[in-house]
């Protein structure tokens, strides 16, 4: 066997190894002993521990029944009255949550005040438990009560199956304890506070959703979301368990059993906390509680409401519910998705292959011992700072342990075999890329060939009015500052909405939506490009005009349709873009607003896709140069005009039809009532001018009121 034979055998085993120790642990990460997710779970502990504390909103705030309470007001629990002269001091507070259950009766007296003072707030949400151990049936009044809070808007991913034949994936109960329905009458909401730990003992996760008998029910703090944000809530199930949970805008992830990871900002008191017996004897201002959510709890430790957590071993439970709500609140999730799973396994693989490639290059056992060590910092490292600075929780566990086991086999080989040396060529790239196809290229570099493929997108192209005046006035030093001030911030407009800038041409922009990469609603991220492009100007212009600059406005063209993309161009020199019809009818439509007096125009392909994401008004049925199908043309309405709304929509479409319908008299009346109404509205001024001019020369009889474009 010669010497070269010989050393590509030994890196082939360390290869084979390294695949070997992958394929453990990845067998390993499918099983999830339990000793190593309790590891893995550990881990994550040490993250929180390195972080730190982290300040939390001020929306939620915690009145605490503290030792200073129970030291003034006399032992837990308190009175049914004392509890309502608690009530009566929260009346400021948009919600408040209170994380005890009032289940038995105390006496009429009692009962009766804290029913009342409970009415009177009228923004109390009431917790209760579910219990598996229950020997008596639910109170069916009280149960009456709570069901007003069940969840009963659930869909599916993708609309895929009936929810209610998809079995709930979450906890589920047989018994209940609930509040005496007295006191439940004038509660504002429901909610249930059962808290559940990990294998460990130690509470790192909420359940946002509980089954009792056909129904669902929130948790204590979804519930006082839902009512503090005033909407519905939304359950969304799949196949494979939970998808998610939904109330508003704030898209809540779950993992398949509905548990929420909780993003701790500290120990316990790190939330506002104010002590029920200042709240009672009027010590606290009650304007702090204005517009708050507020979360009522025992957090005397001997009361022992008391959970450990990967933040404090004394965790006081009603904060739990405070930092469920303030993640929620703030979109302040802990992120473990399909893409980080994606991204943990692919660090398992990557780190052993790597190491193997290392190894295989040198003969030194210290060198693989610093190589391995750097690596396993890198892992650490590189982890941590995801969950530092990304709120992303990766499983570090399984890569170091992959790492690990790749490590002791290949040295254990090397203590029976003579390392040799191997070397390997290096693939290196000769082509230049831009910036925004930087992941598709690292996902896909075969995509650098030339050519192209037929792809929906959304085109959206820009450009400033009277650009070529403007730079005849102004010294060339100066033109090059204010295009770039233009030009930065509308740059990153279109890459913050997941658009691809294609290229400048002089001061217009062209942007590609849904191309290099996939993305949801891109007619709407393209409408919001456009729109934010028109604020960031409007703050530009109050800049410029401090500088003695003029007023630039600009015009917006937007269209969806297939186009080609892909690498256009030579062996030499090529670009990433976007050609065909579509491009040009955008571009098209941009240059009308000059016609029109108008800023951002929408073709009928992207108004019929997001026709109720926005405020659209139609503009004119045009054939534009170039092209023998007439199109509709839509105004997407920002500023000023959305918000005048329907009337305004509604006004101007009533004069149109009149136009349209060759009433020419009466429509150039409504047009100048629609102008008085909302003066420099351009479209009405256009259209006076031509009932004008069709009173003077009527159109034929087969008119069909096509405007034809005569310019681009």
């Amino acid at each position: 066997m010669g010497l070269k034979s010989f050393r590509l055998e030994d890196s082939t085993v360390y290869f084979i190894l390294a695949v070997a120790a992958s394929l453990i642990i990845l067998f390993a990460y499918w099983q999830r002993p339990w000793f190593l997710t309790i590891v893995n779970m550990k881990a994550t502990d040490a993250m929180f521990a390195a972080r730190g504390s982290v300040t939390p909103p001020d929306d939620v705030v915690v009145v605490a029944i503290d030792e200073k309470s129970v030291n003034e007001l006399g032992r837990w629990p308190w009175p049914r009255k004392k509890i309502a002269r608690l009530v009566d001091s929260l009346k400021e507070a948009d919600v408040v949550a209170i994380d005890i259950v009032f289940s038995e009766d105390e006496g009429a007296e009692g009962d009766r005040v804290l029913s009342d003072a409970i009415k009177d707030a009228g923004n109390i949400v009431m917790g209760y438990f579910f219990r598996d151990d229950s020997t008596q049936d639910a109170d069916p009044l009280a149960l009456a009560q709570i069901k007003r809070s069940k969840i009963g808007l659930i869909s599916t991913v993708n609309d895929e199956a009936d929810p209610f034949s998809i079995p709930f994936p979450g906890q589920i109960f047989t018994g209940i304890e609930t509040n005496i329905p007295e006191l439940g009458d004038g509660a504002l909401g429901f909610g249930a506070f059962n808290a559940m730990p990990q294998d460990d003992g130690v509470y790192r996760t909420a359940h946002l959703t509980y089954g009792y008998g056909s129904q669902i029910y929130p948790a204590l703090s979804i519930e006082a979301l839902r009512r503090y944000l005033q909407e519905d809530i939304i359950l969304t199930l799949a196949a494979y368990g939970m998808d998610n949970l939904t109330i508003g805008d704030n898209v809540i992830p779950v993992d398949e059993d509905g548990r929420f990871s909780l993003n701790f900002y500290g120990p316990g008191g790190s939330f506002k906390t104010i002590s029920a017996t200042d709240m009672i004897n009027g010590r606290v201002d009650t304007e702090v509680l204005k517009g708050r959510l507020v979360f009522v709890g025992v957090t005397e430790k001997a009361v022992y409401d008391i959970r450990p957590t990967p933040v404090d071993s004394l965790y006081p439970g009603v904060e739990i519910h405070a930092t469920l709500a303030a993640n929620v609140l703030y979109k302040w999730y802990l992120i473990h998705d399909a893409r980080v799973k994606a991204f943990d396994l692919i660090v398992l693989v990557l780190l052993p292959l790597l190491l193997a490639t290392v190894v295989s290059r040198v003969h030194s056992t210290f060198v693989s011992l610093v190589v391995f060590i750097g690596l396993f910092f890198i892992l650490v490292a590189g982890d941590f700072a995801l969950f530092l600075f990304y709120n992303i929780k990766p499983g570090v566990v399984y890569p170091a342990l992959s790492l690990g086991l790749s490590y002791l086999s290949i040295e254990a080989y090397r203590n029976f075999v003579v390392e040799k040396k191997s070397r390997y060529l290096k693939k290196a790239f000769s082509t230049y890329v831009s910036s925004q196809l930087v992941t598709e290229l690292l996902r896909n570099p075969g995509s650098l060939k030339l050519g192209g493929e037929k792809r929906e997108v959304t085109l959206l192209f820009s450009d400033i009015r009277g650009f070529t005046t403007l730079s005849e006035k102004l010294p060339p030093q100066e033109l090059v500052r204010l295009l770039n001030e233009y030009l930065n911030p509308m740059t990153a407009i279109v890459l913050n909405e997941e658009g691809m800038l294609d290229k400048y041409i002089g001061d217009a922009i062209m942007a590609v939506f849904n191309a290099p990469v996939p993305i949801d609603d891109h007619p709407g991220k393209a409408c919001n490009t456009a729109l934010k492009m028109m604020a960031k100007l409007a703050e530009l212009n109050s800049v410029w005009k401090e500088r003695g600059y003029p007023v630039l406005d600009i015009g917006i063209g937007i269209n969806t349709g297939e186009a080609v993309v892909g690498n256009m161009g030579a062996e030499l020199r090529f670009d990433y873009t976007a050609i065909g019809d579509t491009v040009n009818l955008a571009s098209r439509l941009e240059g009308l607003n000059k016609l029109y007096g108008t800023n951002i125009i929408v073709s009928e392909n992207t108004y019929e896709l997001i026709k109720g994401q926005f405020l659209f008004r139609e503009l004119d049925l045009v054939k534009v140069k170039g092209k023998q199908r007439p199109i509709v043309m839509y105004e997407l309405l920002g500023g000023a005009q959305a918000d005048a709304g329907p009337d305004f929509i509604s006004r101007f479409s009533d004069a149109l039809r009149l136009f349209r319908s060759g009433r020419f008299e009466e429509a150039k009346g409504a047009f100048i009532a629609f102008l008085e109404a909302y003066p420099g509205d351009g479209p009405s001024r256009l259209y006076i001018k031509r009932s004008d001019e069709y009173i003077s020369n009527p159109p034929p009889e087969d008119w069909d009121g096509i405007y034809v474009a005569k310019t681009k």
